[in-house]
């Protein structure tokens, strides 16, 4: 069985597509499809379903990826033990995160590890309401909630609070609820209810049995800029509206918590590039964890 191959096979299941795969691997669409081909036959298995929108495993293809992922694993850990250095301190680790955490924290500092490691290649990107470890979508995922399903390792970042702001020039022109029943007198921002991908997103539900916004931004970014620009009042993330003029906390004693969690795939346990931004990740969080209170 030729090594190549396996390596072709774990691109093509992690990209979902014979194209995608052949531009990760700088190779021609056909010759990765003659590869993969030879190793089925090799095999003595169908390891894809082709179609023109992609490539998905068979059982078999599944049984096989989690041997092949086993073979990278050792084959990894063998270089650097043989080789007597870290060298998968290089290739891409890409990190989905939802975009408050992603561009309001990782952003300004991800980049740093990088700048670190100049054969390493970070990518930073949104995670979607569908996102897949198994599949490799990314590497590492920031999530709001631990995952129950799957082959995946998670540890809790840090919990996160929001709370009810409004920009003063709203306040000064609708004036200030004292209570969460004044709410239903004010203009109300809010999120997308069907584009949102976890339950617990909708934060309103700890406190109240409705939120009807007149005004919805899919973003916790949007809705923040919202806010601020006088759209009326939202709930916001602390370390986000933390420090800006344009907006004001209100109704202090009624706050909402969360967590971010870090998640990988468990066959990324011991891939050295992908551990080390985890271990970057945990720690910038750490030294700056009263951000998130």
């Amino acid at each position: 069985m030729n090594w190549d191959d396996i390596r072709i096979f774990l691109s093509v299941t992690r990209a979902g597509q014979i194209l995608a795969a052949a531009r990760r691997l700088d190779l021609n669409h056909a010759t990765v499809g003659r590869r993969l081909s030879a190793l089925e036959e090799d095999i003595g298995a169908k390891l894809f379903e082709r179609s023109p929108g992609g490539c998905e495993l068979t059982e078999a293809g599944r049984v096989f990826r989690d041997h092949a992922e086993a073979m990278e694993a050792a084959m990894t850990a063998g270089r650097a033990e043989v080789g007597g250095r870290d060298v998968q301190l290089s290739g891409t680790v890409r990190v989905g995160a939802p975009d408050g955490f992603g561009t309001a924290f990782l952003a300004p500092r991800l980049w740093r590890f990088a700048e670190g490691h100049g054969d390493l290649t970070v990518q930073l990107v949104p995670v979607p309401r569908a996102f897949s470890l198994s599949r490799h979508e990314a590497d590492i995922a920031i999530t709001i909630e631990r995952p129950a399903t799957g082959r995946l390792v998670a540890s809790k970042l840090t919990d996160y609070r929001l709370g009810f702001y409004a920009s003063p020039a709203y306040l000064d022109a609708a004036g200030t609820p004292a209570t969460l029943d004044d709410l239903g007198r004010h203009r109300l921002v809010g999120a997308v209810d069907d584009l949102l991908y976890s339950p617990q997103l909708a934060y309103h539900a700890d406190l109240l049995h409705a939120w009807p916004s007149r005004f919805e931004v899919s973003s916790a970014i949007g809705q923040t800029e919202a806010v601020a620009a006088g759209a009326g009042i939202g709930i916001l993330h602390r370390f986000l509206a933390k420090g800006r003029s344009d907006l004001k906390a209100i109704l202090p004693a009624h706050k909402m918590e969360r967590s971010y969690w870090l998640v990988y795939h468990e066959s990324a346990r011991d891939v050295r590039r992908v551990s080390a931004v985890a271990d970057f990740i945990r720690a910038a969080v750490e030294e700056e964890r009263s951000l998130f209170g």
